[in-house]
């Protein structure tokens, strides 16, 4: 099925119904429903078929939410940029993904510039904002002028189940983007079963505060509309204005990422503010320490929920509801569930399995890889068949993560078999930071890591070794880093040495590294 049923269903069951709140915009769903339409029909004018992609670099808005659906209306797949990455990086995902359309929010007109000056692919580039950027006539064109397209005969485009919806881009362990594709069947089934383990209906409002170009988030922007709940939309992570919106709009469920939760519940008066609104609390996107997790639901006074998904799952995967029977346990009791990563979503499978393929014992101690397979697992990645059969073979996904399970089926991760850094609920991999210092003409050697940090979940760490009579500080690596790389990816701390710590065989063992940062 076409996503954008999901806008027709609400727009024709709550016509009159508040969708969205984006500041003092106040839209219902008929309202949105028709500049989603237009803007649809906008593009298949400038000449988007099913299939092109369309990107978008933009906060949390109005906009992005019709975005979605109308590129889906258009049979177009879109993909959401991560509004904090660099030029560089922004156009390589243009390039691979073969982006025709760009929006973008007029506050990134100097790195939408900066972006295509590098050489896209981008034929048109609609500004969304006030203060939208302008490079020429024939490029651009401003958001509101493409709702005035004529809609009446639009017809949303007839696509496959099975047909890409959408492009993420996580970094690959060579530092390429790798185009995570999810079609309209993972996004409905994920939507679906979200639903029903959360128990969303119209008279839910979602908070809209983890970034909408992470899954983290926008999965609810399909759940929410489908049921015909509430959109509010805060545009970037700041301590008041969340706590505002919260108390303002009586937002009943969000999911957070474990930074902005310690950032809410340290934050002066917070005590103070009314959260009777909240029925549930999700976090996700990062591990997340029991202290803080107590600390969380003593403020929020509402039900807490752990999450682990990936972008490949749609992205839940596990969830960390109590069955009937744990919930009558003492509280001391429940707690350790609550805390731990979850059992397995309803749309998946989810096996914890040794090297020998086979489960392991569910046990709380055996340690395995977690594997899944299911509706909501992608088809592969974007051009890179040959990543597709290593990451998904028999059916099953490898996750990457080492986990246990205990007799209820509740797994908690442990590790994770590669070198994947979550920091503030972003992902680093360690790989593309190293590629990116060895073009520091001073560093010989380089290794790059995660430590445990009480805000961040973990924060990225260099090991440096300097190239003979080279001379470089930590303050001009970092300058370096961040002409190359997003701003979180930029390692917290730099370490000198004279030789990085080797296996026999000559290879950098990290976890010496780790022991060391202790």
């Amino acid at each position: 099925m076409n996503l954008w049923t999901m806008l027709e269903r609400a727009r024709k069951l709550h016509p009159r119904v508040v969708a969205a709140v984006d500041g003092a915009r106040r839209l219902d769903y008929a309202t949105v429903a028709e500049r989603a339409r237009a803007l649809a029909a906008c593009l298949a004018d400038r000449g988007v078929r099913p299939g092109d992609r369309v990107a978008i670099l933009e906060p949390n808005s109005l906009e992005f939410l019709e975005t979605y659906f109308a590129a889906a209306g258009a049979g177009a797949i879109l993909c959401p940029l991560n509004t904090r990455l660099a030029p560089r990086e922004l156009a390589a995902i243009l390039v691979d993904a073969d982006a025709r359309v760009l929006f973008a929010n007029g506050s990134f007109a100097s790195v939408v510039a900066a972006t295509l000056a590098l050489g896209t692919p981008v034929e048109l580039v609609i500004w969304i904002g006030a203060d939208g950027g302008r490079l020429d006539d024939a490029r651009t064109l401003h958001y509101d002028d493409a709702l005035d397209a004529d809609a009446r005969t639009f017809r949303a485009a007839e696509v496959g189940d099975d047909a890409v919806a959408q492009l993420y881009y996580t970094s690959g362990t060579t530092g390429r983007p790798k185009g995570v594709m999810l079609t309209h069947r993972n996004v409905s089934e994920h939507a679906l079963a979200a639903i029903a383990e959360l128990g969303l209906s119209d008279r839910d409002t979602w908070g809209h505060i983890a970034p909408m170009f992470h899954l983290a988030d926008a999965w609810a922007t399909f759940a929410l509309t489908w049921v015909g709940g509430r959109h509010v939309f805060v545009p970037r992570f700041d301590e008041r204005l969340v706590l505002d919106a919260i108390e303002r709009e009586r937002i009943t469920i969000t999911n957070l990422i474990p930074t902005m939760l310690q950032r809410l519940v340290r934050f002066d008066g917070v005590e103070t503010r009314d959260f009777s609104s909240f029925r549930r609390i999700l976090s996700g996107g990062a591990s997340i320490a029991p202290e803080v997790v107590r600390r969380v639901m003593e403020v929020f006074r509402c039900e807490y929920v752990q999450t682990y998904g990936m972008t490949e799952t749609s992205p839940y995967l596990t969830l960390s509801l109590l069955k009937a029977h744990l919930a009558l346990l003492p509280p001391a009791e429940q707690f350790r569930y609550r805390a731990k990563t979850g059992r397995a979503f309803l749309a998946v499978e989810l096996e914890v399995v040794g090297d020998d393929e086979l489960p392991v014992a569910n046990d709380g101690v055996a340690v395995g890889e977690i594997r899944v397979r299911g509706a909501t697992v992608t088809p592969g990645y974007w051009n890179r068949p040959d990543e597709t059969r290593a990451a998904l073979k028999d059916g099953w996904l490898r996750t990457g993560d080492l986990a246990t399970i205990d007799a209820e089926g509740y797994v908690q991760i442990v590790d994770r078999k590669k070198d994947l850094i979550n920091t503030g609920g972003e992902k680093v991999y360690s790989t593309e930071v190293e590629h990116a210092l060895h073009e520091h003409a001073a560093v010989l050697e380089v290794a790059v890591y995660g430590v445990p940090d009480a805000e961040w979940g973990e924060a990225v760490r260099a090991a440096i070794v300097l190239r003979a009579g080279a001379s470089v500080d930590a303050a001009e690596l970092a300058r370096h880093c961040r002409e190359r790389l997003a701003g979180f990816k930029v390692p917290r701390v730099f370490e000198f040495l004279d030789e990085l710590p080797k296996t026999g065989t000559g290879k950098i063992t990290k976890l010496a590294l780790r022991e060391r940062a202790k």
